[in-house]
């Protein structure tokens, strides 16, 4: 039987396809997130638009992000992403003057709520990076407490050559690289590659692509046989700390050591260094 399609068919079953693809990408969510064994990861779900930081897209990460922060079951959240870009940053669209300044003032405040959540919240978060992040998207990796990037991965703050200088990127940025790193990316646009980034401090470790996750599992499973607590109290006097002189820093941080060692937490891991056998955690704020 006869049954090959003539070319006009074949380019109308091709775009139907394209169109049901397209349409299943429109509903899907933006974000997906999965959790087992301490460790939530949040996958960025939009490839088709380069995984764009459209609002609805930050008020789906920081859902995930938020949901049940508090539950002593987290230990650890992982955010990746889906297709060959990490984020493109900001969905430039949502700024043209047709939606209003109000809207852009929306779009920058959710923005930075993210940002100072990722920061505040009592577990550690690992960008896991695997492909082009930039402007917002660059952001977003440099907030992480921890980044794993793959050897293909870049990174850039572009936005001067849209002229939308990256101001807002540019504040995590150059708390993780030194200033004159921070400014040639600001002011040139050029990306850097995950090997730069890693040794101007952007990135934590870089690996083959084949052994991203493995190692960011790896990492994120190291965290998870600590105590919650102790690793809550730690992160947040760190990040206090930071911005702080030598001598108020010190005298912050040997007053938390203090609390630290009022733990039960605290007492439970020395005395099972002691008595050499591992420490068996309550996650207690006691």
């Amino acid at each position: 039987m006869y049954s090959r399609l003539c070319p006009a068919a074949v380019l109308a079953v091709t775009v139907q396809s394209r169109r049901l693809a397209a349409t299943a990408q429109e509903h899907a969510p933006l974000t997906q997130y999965v959790q087992d064994a301490g460790i939530r990861k949040i996958t960025l779900n939009n490839p088709q638009k380069r995984n764009a930081l459209s609002l609805t897209m930050i008020q789906s990460l920081q859902k995930d992000i938020l949901h049940e922060v508090d539950d002593t079951n987290l230990r650890v959240i992982v955010i990746a992403a889906n297709g060959p870009v990490f984020s493109s940053g900001h969905n430039l669209k949502e700024f043209t003057a047709a939606h209003g300044k109000a809207y852009h003032a929306d779009v920058f405040n959710a923005c930075v709520k993210l940002m100072t959540t990722i920061q505040t919240i009592p577990v550690p978060v690992i960008a896991q990076v695997n492909g082009l992040a930039t402007a917002a998207g660059c952001q977003l990796v440099a907030s992480c407490d921890i980044a794993i990037a793959s050897d293909k991965s870049k990174f850039a703050t572009p936005g001067v050559n849209v002229g939308l200088f990256c101001s807002t990127p540019a504040v995590a940025l150059a708390r993780a690289v030194p200033k004159k790193v921070a400014l040639e990316m600001l002011f040139t646009g050029e990306p850097i590659s995950a090997h730069e980034a890693l040794m101007h401090g952007l990135v934590s470790k870089v690996v083959h692509e084949e052994n991203l996750e493995e190692e960011t599992m790896k990492i994120a499973q190291k965290i998870c046989q600590t105590s919650r607590t102790v690793v809550a109290l730690g992160k947040a006097t760190f990040y206090k700390q930071i911005s702080q002189s030598l001598e108020e820093a010190y005298r912050l941080t040997s007053q938390v050591m203090l609390q630290n060692l009022m733990l039960r937490d605290g007492q439970e891991g020395i005395e099972a260094f002691t008595q050499k056998r591992k420490p068996i955690w309550t996650n207690s704020v006691e």
